[in-house]
């Protein structure tokens, strides 16, 4: 249990923090509160990644871990915001469907020994996305601040259906990328 895999558990262990942050608005405060544990939960991210590579740290349970805890705080976060009405289910859906799809693949090319690197429009897409939750995390927290007739849930749906697009186009090419993988499968 190395520094970068305890950054990559304690990325899961912020997300309900993070949740009931964003989800009790009674609480004064609560949307800066949910920002801020995002933004650090995501820093983890970054920093889990750069020592692993940089110290020689890492791990199988590392490459695992990672991808799940990216995963974990991101749908917490989209869910949620299907909840606060800031996002659509459909949309929401369609991005997990493709990370199935894509970890489904990945489990059966590890199964076979060979590892699937993630392609430079995935690494696109996540950046787009947690730039796109912690900018509608800001918006939502800067609430009271903002004009009354702002349309945030607009803004919101229109960021997560963009989002929703680049999801499927990576996967889309991650798929084709990767084609050859079907025929090991049989």
């Amino acid at each position: 249990m190395n520094l970068p895999n305890k950054l990559t558990l304690l990325r899961i262990g912020l997300t309900p923090f993070f949740l009931f942050f964003l989800l009790c608005s009674r609480i004064p405060g609560a949307g800066f509160w949910a920002l801020t544990i995002f933004i650090a939960a995501s820093v983890t991210d970054a920093l889990d990644g750069h020592i692993a590579r940089s110290r020689g740290m890492v791990t199988d349970f590392g490459k695992f871990l990672d991808p799940v805890a990216d995963k974990v705080l991101t749908f917490a976060a989209l869910i949620a915001f299907v909840e606060l009405g800031l996002a659509s289910s459909a949309a929401v859906v369609l991005m997990m469907a493709r990370e199935f799809l894509v970890s489904s693949l990945r489990m059966v090319a590890a199964g076979h020994g060979r590892v699937l690197a993630a392609g430079n429009s995935g690494k696109v897409k996540t950046a787009v996305t947690m730039v796109v939750i912690v900018f509608v995390l800001l918006l939502r927290a800067l609430g009271g601040l903002l004009p009354e007739a702002f349309p945030l849930a607009a803004l919101s749906h229109g960021l997560v259906w963009i989002c929703a697009a680049l999801t499927l186009w990576s996967g889309a090419e991650y798929l084709w990328k990767n084609r050859s993988e079907f025929a090991q499968t049989r």
